[in-house]
């Protein structure tokens, strides 16, 4: 059987029932190519008390988990919740396929945890990935965009995800680029860090002020706000 299992957002955040449900498996996969995790691998194992091993992006695609969990049990260890990454509900239609009995163990993720900010879930529009750009190789997608600039027309605020690996100071850089590229104009942005965790940061702040912080570690999101309601206002003046 295949259990895509939920770890939240710190390192004590997975569920009772995901954490019996680990302890039983034969094999346990970590999911590492999707988030810049705010804990180690060893600090994992450590709370569950098995053996992980790390599974990239090739492995995951190949969906040789699923033919692996005909013979036993296997769990993928998932950052936030299960499937808020398409791969992952790939694995549910490949094991639907071939006859593999799945359970999904859901958790919190990043998407729930962004209502801190005081914004509210229902105004946000379509979410968007910010790949890391690469210079040398002429790769500069700003696609993004296209969606953040969908959702400003709709008065909808943008969360938007960044690429592993990207550091704060070159998201703002690709941003900035972007945004002059689709002629939209930039003020005020919200940079979340670590949601869930103890190193947990909000801040507001307008897009100069912002271009010159240092502060912010991975993993970190960022939200274009729209038109605010007057609580949305009052709360996010609460994180200048």
């Amino acid at each position: 059987m295949l259990y895509l299992i939920g770890l939240g957002l710190n390192i004590d955040g997975i569920s009772k029932f995901g954490l019996e449900t680990v302890q039983r498996c034969k094999q346990v996969y970590l999911e590492r190519y999707t988030v810049d995790f705010p804990y180690s691998t060893s600090e994992l194992a450590d709370v569950i008390d098995k053996k992980i091993v790390l599974a990239d992006r090739e492995l995951v695609e190949s969906l040789s988990i699923v033919d692996e969990a005909k013979k036993k049990d296997v769990a993928l260890l998932i950052y936030g919740s299960p499937l808020t990454a398409t791969t992952h509900v790939s694995l549910i239609q490949e094991a639907k396929r071939l006859g593999v009995k799945y359970k999904v163990i859901y958790n919190a993720s990043i998407i729930d945890a962004v209502a801190e900010t005081g914004l509210q879930l229902y105004k946000f529009g379509k979410i968007a990935s910010m790949p890391a750009w690469q210079p040398e190789k002429k790769y500069k997608p700003d696609s993004f965009m296209e969606i953040i600039q969908h959702n400003l027309s709709m008065k909808a605020h943008s969360l938007i995800l960044v690429d592993i690996g990207l550091n704060f100071s070159d998201a703002i850089i690709q941003l900035e680029t972007a945004a002059k590229k689709y002629k939209i104009s930039l003020k005020d942005l919200v940079v979340c860090q670590a949601l869930g965790t103890s190193q947990s940061k909000i801040i507001y702040r307008d897009i100069k002020e912002v271009r010159l912080y240092t502060g912010i570690r991975r993993p970190y999101c960022m939200i274009i706000p729209s038109k605010l309601h007057f609580l949305e206002s009052e709360m996010l003046n609460d994180f200048r």
